[in-house]
């Protein structure tokens, strides 16, 4: 009988070990940023050699860019968001947001990007980049709504997001999603109606 020879770093018996790495990378990402997380420390989360996480993926960049998957694509959010009266939107807005952002699978892939927009030029770039032309202004000119005006409507709610998810404010941490949008819409609607 001849001795069979294992690749280095490969894991036998899980059918999935690309997402296994994935999903370890965007709790990793989540709580340490982008600049700080390692192949390593994602590897020893994913429970795998730190040689089969670069089997998988070239750089950490190329993983980043994997793993934030987000929960939500601008193809859903633009339909959602025109759908029914414009005088509705900024609840609309408020309540996705909020449901989007409710649990961790979902939350965690926009946090992680978020801290990791905060600490690394690239991952900022990319984040901008995304948000601005994929989003952001694609809902400002079906709208007709200044760039300007929907920009301040994002920083509403990316504040609401930081204080919510990232510092923890309380008691806005633990208020309930109609407090929230009974007091976010209205200024968030202003946004999208003057």
């Amino acid at each position: 009988m001849s001795a069979v020879k294992r690749r280095p770093g490969r894991r036998p018996g899980s059918a999935d070990t690309r997402g296994e790495i994935l999903t370890a990378a965007r709790r990793v990402f989540a709580e340490k940023g982008f600049d700080k997380a390692t192949v390593r420390g994602i590897a020893r989360e994913a429970k795998v050699d730190p040689a089969l996480v670069h089997h998988y993926f070239d750089t950490k960049e190329g993983m980043f860019v994997a793993a934030m998957q987000l929960p939500i694509t601008p193809q859903e959010i633009i339909p959602l968001l025109l759908e029914g009266p414009r005088e509705e939107i900024g609840e609309r807005l408020v309540r996705m947001i909020l449901r989007v952002t409710a649990s961790p699978e979902t939350r965690e892939p926009m946090v992680a990007l978020i801290r990791s927009a905060m600490t690394n030029d690239q991952a900022l770039a990319m984040f901008r980049e995304f948000i601005s032309n994929a989003l952001l202004f694609q809902v400002a000119d079906r709208f007709q709504v200044p760039h300007l005006r929907i920009e301040a409507a994002f920083a509403q709610m990316f504040g609401v997001i930081m204080g919510r998810y990232v510092i923890k404010l309380e008691p806005l941490a633990s208020a309930s999603h109609d407090e929230l949008v009974e007091l976010l819409a209205p200024t968030v609607q202003r946004y999208f109606t003057g």
